[in-house]
């Protein structure tokens, strides 16, 4: 066990699975959505993701509750000259995301690429845990999601632009696929949260209060302004992902909705995604595509770098075996969770 779990208990994925989607189930998802979004937010924590994980499963039954999320939604592709269109109609984005895959890996058999554009979609989660699935489909993908303005430098007196995460997925042959995801912030919000919910301060740097102050109370932050990554170049980052998931996915109806603001619980719904696959086959070719990223990536490896998703891949293979591990905070929230959803929380621990 880490020192991070230390009070921690460990519990099978799927137990924790199969509670999830039946908590979801009653807030009136459909049974196989509920299982599909379960199984990735479970895998999200076994990979690292652990402020995308677990500890949202009472967020994302809040926001059902609010009417956030579209429990029962109509999800529509429309697909174009090279281009697909998805009308989530307010689900959550991780029922979304293996819908649209479904569809661009059948374009890619036609063509190169395809842009997919995302529009009315809630929460995708972590974003690498679909450009693992896609690099795992043996697709390159990069994708990104809009969220309200939530990035401020020192002395701003609002946000922005969204903190608009963004990640990207390649296959490698033979190997686990390289997976690299990050927020435009210094830190993500989830953490922040985390923080907040475990009454831990932040470290400096990751947030200002909402008077453009800088602070290091998680509770403050949470209700001020996120910092981005390394100053202007985080906030240039985040205003690309506002061009590809915002203006190529823009609505009259999302237009009238753009100064919505995110929920103090985090997750908010219908937003806007892009999702840029391609497939190395239309390209120079499989063989060509393959041989230069075992040159390179031996390079980056000889150098002493670890690939991004090496680790992730370590540790879901980990917690498969041993278990995932969830903090007594998190326990506490899921008990609770469990008496007021009527599912309770009465897993057995197996470490």
């Amino acid at each position: 066990m880490k020192t991070g779990d230390v009070g921690s208990r460990r519990y099978a994925p799927q137990q924790l699975s199969d509670w999830t989607a039946r908590t979801l189930a009653a807030s009136g998802v459909p049974d196989d959505a509920a299982r599909a979004i379960a199984q990735v937010m479970v895998r999200t924590d076994l990979r690292g993701y652990r402020t995308h994980g677990m500890t949202r499963v009472a967020a994302y039954v809040e926001r059902y509750a609010a009417g956030d999320f579209n429990p029962r939604p109509e999800i529509r592709v429309e697909v174009r000259d090279g281009v697909i269109i998805v009308d989530s109609d307010g689900a959550l984005g991780h029922a979304v995301a293996p819908i649209l895959q479904e569809a661009a890996l059948a374009e890619l058999k036609k063509r190169p690429q395809v842009f997919v554009a995302v529009r009315e979609c809630g929460h995708l989660g972590a974003l690498g845990i679909h450009a693992l699935a896609a690099a795992e489909a043996g697709a390159f993908c990069i994708l990104g999601q809009r969220t309200p303005p939530l990035l401020a430098m020192e002395g701003f007196t609002e946000p922005g632009v969204g903190h608009n995460p963004i990640a990207f997925g390649c296959p490698l042959r033979g190997r686990e696929p390289i997976v690299f995801d990050i927020a435009c912030s210094v830190a993500a919000r989830g953490h922040i949260l985390l923080a907040a919910r475990e009454g831990k301060p932040i470290p400096a740097g990751w947030a200002v209060d909402r008077h453009g102050v800088p602070t290091t109370d998680s509770n403050q932050a949470v209700h001020g302004m996120l910092m981005p990554m390394g100053g202007h170049k985080g906030i240039g980052i985040a205003m690309m992902v506002e061009c590809l998931a915002g203006a190529f996915t823009a609505t009259a109806e999302s237009l009238s909705n753009f100064v919505a603001r995110i929920p103090a619980g985090g997750a908010v719904g219908r937003q806007s995604a892009f999702f840029w696959y391609m497939d190395p086959d239309g390209f120079s070719g499989r063989d060509i595509f393959d041989a230069y990223m075992s040159k390179w990536t031996d390079t980056y490896e000889h150098a002493g770098g670890r690939l991004p998703g090496t680790r992730g891949a370590q540790l879901e293979r980990q917690g498969r075996a041993q278990g995932l591990a969830l903090t007594p905070a998190i326990e506490r929230e899921l008990r609770t969770l469990g008496l007021e959803t009527g599912v309770p929380f009465d897993l057995e621990a197996i470490g």
